[in-house]
């Protein structure tokens, strides 16, 4: 789904400022299976005003510039219904660690276990933060999307715990050059 329709996505739950929506990605819920920056939301939201899905109105505040506060219109409403009732695409998946490790033989056996044991930690702090969320009063959909992230993660964590050492030994650091032709 494009950042536009996760922007009105976002503002299916109240009104809500640009930066209010990117804090939706890094610290809300939306940051375990979306990511979008400043510089694709603020456009994404002009043109959402310029399609008449959003209005904006500028709200002051005490020695900073006006905040734009973003609400959704009932078109916008009827454009992110028609585009989540569609088959969502493929996941994506993308992780610096997965490359790093891909290309372990180029890495000592200590930063691959420095870095194998800071993900786990990462996981472990990640699932550990979905667990202890009060989801009384969620719905079904956040609910269940809580439950598989701690799925995912919980299995994450698991997997590299599990695989970690055989990783480790099986490094072949350094790497050996390449045959000269």
């Amino acid at each position: 789904m494009d950042v536009r329709m996760v922007c009105l996505g976002v503002l299916t739950l109240g009104d809500a400022t640009g930066y209010e929506i990117r804090k939706m990605f890094e610290e809300g819920p939306f940051q375990y299976f979306t990511d979008a920056g400043f510089g694709s939301i603020y456009p994404a939201l002009k043109k959402l005003h310029g399609e008449g899905y959003v209005t904006v109105r500028e709200q002051a505040q005490d020695s900073r510039p006006d905040k734009k506060v973003y609400t959704i219109t009932p078109a916008g409403r009827a454009a992110f219904t028609a585009a989540i009732a569609k088959a969502p695409g493929a996941d994506k998946f993308r992780s610096d660690f997965l490359l790093a490790m891909f290309f372990e033989h180029f890495m000592p056996p200590d930063l691959i276990a420095e870095a194998v044991d800071e993900r786990i930690k990462w996981y472990r702090e990640k699932l550990e933060l979905m667990q202890s969320c009060d989801r009384s009063g969620w719905g079904a959909g956040p609910t269940f999307v809580n439950l598989f992230g701690q799925a995912v993660y919980g299995a994450a964590a698991n997997f590299l715990e599990e695989n970690r050492d055989g990783l480790i030994k099986s490094a072949g650091y350094p790497p050996k050059p390449e045959a000269a032709e």
